[in-house]
């Protein structure tokens, strides 16, 4: 009797952990989504996002943009609330060019620099990737860029990425794939609210 009952406060403990690693699913209403659609003209492209330590250089963040027959944000676990872009779990809708730069500007800080790599794609490949992303569901704390490899490692022409849970190592692959154009952006606001109360509205 001793025996199960510690098997059965081990299992108890253990789902409560297993609770603790959940993410928050959040699901906007469709009306806020379809209001806020969005489709960039152009060519199809992704952007890997990558937030880096302005001291260290460490990477702190990994999100990712799709532009495809709308453009979307996929920012696993991220901070990232605005009341104009409505989020399904882990995707951000609405981004316009106003939308992206407020985006960019709440992770762009004193302590913080953002690196943009972008690469462009069949459209059908920005699509199948832009529904995967969707359908992906919430992600775990601290598994930003896992997530995100996993998700290029099923997109043609990605493959060859390996999983990692580092933002840098990600980004340093990415980097050496053909074609891809680099943006740096950095700030010196104190902090990232600082961004959201210039951008309450756009």
């Amino acid at each position: 009797m001793v025996n199960v009952m510690v098997r059965i406060g081990v299992s108890v403990l253990a789902l409560v952990a297993l609770m603790g690693c959940a993410a928050d699913p959040v699901w906007a209403p469709d009306d806020d989504v379809q209001k806020s659609f969005y489709a960039h003209p152009g060519p199809k492209y992704i952007t890997l996002y990558t937030m880096k330590n302005v001291g260290s250089g460490n990477g702190a963040h990994t999100s990712l943009l799709i532009n495809a027959s709308q453009r979307i944000m996929w920012d696993p676990s991220g901070t990232f609330k605005h009341p104009q872009m409505p989020e399904r779990n882990d995707v951000i809708f609405g981004m316009s060019p106003p939308a992206l730069n407020v985006y960019v500007d709440y992770h762009s800080r004193a302590e913080y620099y953002t690196v943009a790599r972008t690469i462009e794609v069949p459209a059908d490949v920005a699509e199948d990737l832009m529904r995967r992303a969707m359908g992906y569901g919430a992600v775990m704390n601290a598994y930003c860029t896992t997530s995100t490899a996993i998700l290029l490692r099923d997109t043609p022409g990605f493959e060859d990425l390996r999983q990692s849970f580092f933002p840098n190592n990600l980004d340093a692959q990415f980097a050496k794939l053909p074609g891809v154009v680099t943006e740096e952006f950095r700030d010196n606001d104190p902090d990232k609210e600082a961004a959201l109360r210039r951008h309450v509205t756009f």
